[in-house]
């Protein structure tokens, strides 16, 4: 029992993170279009957040997902999981492979900032020299919230988020509202992010055993690479269509794709907390069926509550839209609408238990599949649709990807769906979702 509960906590614990990143982010979405910024002045802070995510985003994932089955479960350090007091060298070393690829990345960056180009700027870009700075601090202390994860410290992940996104709020806002631009605002992420170094450096002093292993980071680079490579190529979709929408559109078109690219509030954040804290129960072989049965249940928890929600924004995206934002981001309300079908997708867990049984390659052979026919079907459909069309595009492919790692699953693993899957109530909600979206998109039913 304590051990569920635990298992329940920090799931819980790192939705809470979650859900507070996308919260700050949206109320500073929210605000910018209250105090009067232009969408081009918008369209340059969200572009400087893609750029620093896009070029993070899928190494940190990887190194992550494939650092927590290893923790106290590594051939290099055996199993400590029955003394988990012990400082981790596991966690030092995921540190030193973090900072190094941020530190290889930025001087890349460095090197490449004069032949940049975005929205129509050649050479140096504006604030591309800040925003490489934001990436740099910010990619390693990822961190704090997967040590606290591990160390069964939910509570203090919690109050880690509560302030530095708190004081995000404040340093990003407030800059922007006095009149200094966004350049201040993405100083305003910088400084937040060198808090947070400042963080992490307690956890690695208090948790980690300041121990280089080589033999460590070839093993956790052999289960990584695979997971960086097909997160790289598809599983950041929302990056492929950021690219899209900037080569057709200037910055105010990137802005209204952007503000609409949010899927359903929260989706993302509380399927991410669930896969991650169960990633970690696949390392004891005899408690895979139990793993399996916990994944469908607490999915299933989600999709409670989170498709009725989805139901009810299809009716009332657009005047949400107009009231949090304004009228010039009406067309943002169908990008949103789109990319609340994602949840097809969010809510099944494939990919959770290859990455738990460290069957990554397939993942990278079905994430290649997925980005060649994302790019492709997005060019032809932003023709058709414009930006929503990229949106549709991404909802068409991510759904395929996820049917394919169950059927992988299924056909090699001998693991059937419906022991992961509340199928009857997936299928139940998704074909609701399906056919209200047909009839309001087709003019059927009016709002």
């Amino acid at each position: 029992m304590l051990i569920r509960k635990k298992k329940a906590n920090n799931t819980i614990g790192l939705q809470v993170f979650n859900t507070l990143r996308f919260a700050t982010f949206l109320v500073i979405s929210i605000v910018f279009t209250k105090i009067g910024l232009t969408k081009e002045e918008i369209g340059l802070f969200e572009v400087s957040v893609f750029i620093a995510s896009a070029a993070s985003s899928f190494w940190v994932t990887g190194l992550i997902q494939s650092f927590i089955p290893l923790y106290n479960n590594s051939s290099t350090f055996g199993n400590n999981s029955n003394n988990i007091d012990k400082k981790s060298p596991e966690i030092f070393n995921a540190y030193i492979l973090l900072l190094t690829f941020s530190i290889i990345i930025f001087i890349i960056g460095l090197s490449v900032q004069n032949n940049f180009s975005v929205f129509g700027h050649k050479g140096k870009v504006p604030l591309l020299n800040v925003t490489l700075w934001y990436f740099l601090l910010s990619s390693p202390a990822c961190l704090v919230e997967y040590i606290y994860m591990l160390r069964n410290r939910s509570s203090n992940t919690i109050l880690y988020a509560y302030l530095t996104y708190s004081l995000q709020l404040v340093l990003v806002i407030v800059p922007a509202w006095a009149g200094y631009g966004v350049v201040w605002s993405l100083r305003g992420l910088v400084l937040v992010a060198i808090i947070r170094n400042i963080w992490l450096f307690t956890l690695l002093y208090n948790y980690a055993e300041f121990k280089i292993s080589t033999k460590f980071i070839k093993e956790h680079l052999k289960l990584a690479i695979p997971l960086i490579i097909s997160v790289f190529v598809s599983g950041s979709a929302q990056y492929i269509d950021g690219i899209v929408v900037s080569t057709h559109y200037s910055a105010d078109g990137f802005a209204i794709f952007r503000y609409g690219a949010k899927e359903l509030p929260f989706v993302v954040t509380l399927a991410a907390g669930l896969s991650s804290t169960m990633l970690a129960e696949f390392s004891v072989k005899n408690k895979i069926n139990a793993t399996l049965k916990e994944i469908k249940k607490r999915s299933l928890r989600i999709m409670h509550i989170m498709y009725p929600i989805s139901i009810i924004l299809l009716f009332f995206a657009k005047p949400v839209f107009i009231n949090m934002f304004s009228v010039e981001f009406t067309r943002s309300a169908d990008v949103f609408v789109i990319y609340l079908l994602a949840i097809f997708g969010r809510l099944l867990f494939p990919h959770t238990i290859l990455i738990g049984l460290k069957k990554t390659k397939i993942i990278l052979i079905v994430s290649i599949i997925e980005f060649v026919v994302n790019l492709g079907l997005s060019l032809w459909l932003v023709e058709i649709y414009g930006v929503v069309g990229v949106a549709l595009a991404t909802v068409i492919v991510y759904v395929f990807s996820k049917a394919l790692l169950i059927a992988y699953n299924y056909f090699a693993l001998k693991i059937k769906p419906q022991e992961y899957i509340p199928i009857g109530w997936y299928l139940m909600y998704s074909s609701v979702l399906l056919i209200l979206f047909v009839l309001l998109d087709h003019g059927v039913i009016h709002v």
